[in-house]
C-alpha cells in the first residue's frame, strides 16, 4: 500500500495541481451561480439520476438501467436547455470581469440611478404611487414570473407609463434587473412586522416585506402624500428629494462611491 501511495505521488506533476484547482474553482463559480436558485436543486435531480443508474447497473436492474442511460445520453443538452438563464448569467458575469466592460457596467449603474430619480422626481410631484424593485443578488424569478412581462430597457417614460393611474398595472410593483424592467404589476410579499407603522399602506408594507426576504432594494413613491421611500432591509427611509435620493442610491448600489462620500450624505431622512 505505501509503496503505491509513493508511486503515486512520485507521478503527480505540477500540471496535475493546475488541472484540480481550475476544475474546483469552476464547480466553486457555478456553485456562486446557481445560489439563489432552483437550478441547485435540479442540478441535485440529475446527480441523482446518474447515481441512481449506477446502482441499477450493480444490481441487474437492465431495463431500469437502459432507461436512465438514455437519458444521461442527452444529459448535456438538458443542462444547456434548463440552466439556459444561468448559463447566459455566468457568460455574462466572466465578461464583466474586464476593465471595458466593467465601465461599461458603472455607466448602466448611473443610467438605472438617474431615471429612476428622474421617475419618483416626477411621480412625487404628481402624487402618483409608485414601487420599484432593484434586484441585486438574490434573483426575484419567482415575484417575476407572477408580474406581466416586460423585459425592455428602464427608462422614466416606460416607469410613469406602468405607473399611470388608468394603467392596468399602476397598482403592482415594477422589478428591475440590470438595468431592464423585466415584469410589472408583480404582487409582493406584506411584511408581518408588528412594529410598522399602521400609517403606511400596502405599497410600503410590500416593499419592506420584499427587502425582509431579499436583498432588494425598493423605491416607494406615497400616493396620498408623494413621500419618496427607500426600502432596504426591511428598514424604510423617507422624505427624500432629488439630491439626496440620488446619492443615496449611489451609496447603496455604487458601494465605491459610497466609501468615498461624506458621512452627513448617509444619513437617510426619516
Amino acid at each position: 500500500m505505501w509503496e503505491w501511495s509513493g508511486e503515486l505521488l512520485s507521478a503527480f506533476r505540477l500540471i496535475d495541481l493546475l488541472d484540480i484547482l481550475i476544475v474546483a474553482i469552476a464547480i466553486y463559480q457555478l456553485l456562486l451561480i446557481f445560489r439563489g436558485t432552483k437550478a441547485l436543486e435540479m442540478l441535485l435531480g440529475l446527480a441523482l439520476v446518474y447515481l441512481a443508474a449506477r446502482v441499477s447497473f450493480k444490481a441487474g436492474l437492465l431495463t431500469v438501467n437502459w432507461i436512465l442511460q438514455n437519458l444521461l445520453a442527452v444529459w448535456f443538452l438538458l443542462i444547456i436547455i434548463i440552466f439556459q438563464p444561468e448559463l447566459r448569467r455566468a457568460l455574462a458575469n466572466f465578461g464583466q470581469r474586464s476593465a471595458i466592460l466593467r465601465a461599461f457596467a458603472r455607466a448602466g449603474e448611473a443610467h438605472t440611478i438617474d431615471e429612476l430619480v428622474r421617475t419618483a422626481v416626477s411621480l412625487s410631484a404628481k402624487k402618483v404611487g409608485a414601487l420599484v424593485v432593484i434586484e441585486r443578488e438574490t434573483r426575484l424569478a419567482d415575484y417575476v414570473d407572477v408580474g406581466v412581462d416586460v423585459d425592455a430597457t428602464l427608462s422614466r417614460h416606460l416607469l410613469e407609463t406602468l405607473f399611470f393611474p388608468n394603467s392596468p398595472l399602476h397598482d403592482g410593483a415594477v422589478i428591475v434587473t440590470r438595468g431592464r424592467v423585466t415584469s410589472a404589476g408583480c404582487f409582493l410579499p406584506l411584511t408581518l412586522n408588528p412594529a410598522v407603522s399602521k400609517d403606511l399602506g400596502t405599497r410600503h408594507r410590500a416593499a419592506i416585506g420584499i427587502t425582509e426576504e431579499t436583498d432588494a432594494v425598493a423605491l416607494v413613491v406615497s400616493e396620498e402624500t408623494g413621500i419618496i421611500s427607500v426600502v432596504r432591509g426591511g428598514q424604510i427611509e423617507r422624505g427624500f428629494d432629488g439630491v439626496t435620493l440620488r446619492r443615496r442610491l449611489e451609496e447603496i448600489l455604487e458601494p465605491a462611491k459610497a466609501r468615498r462620500a461624506p458621512e452627513p450624505l448617509r444619513q437617510a431622512a426619516r
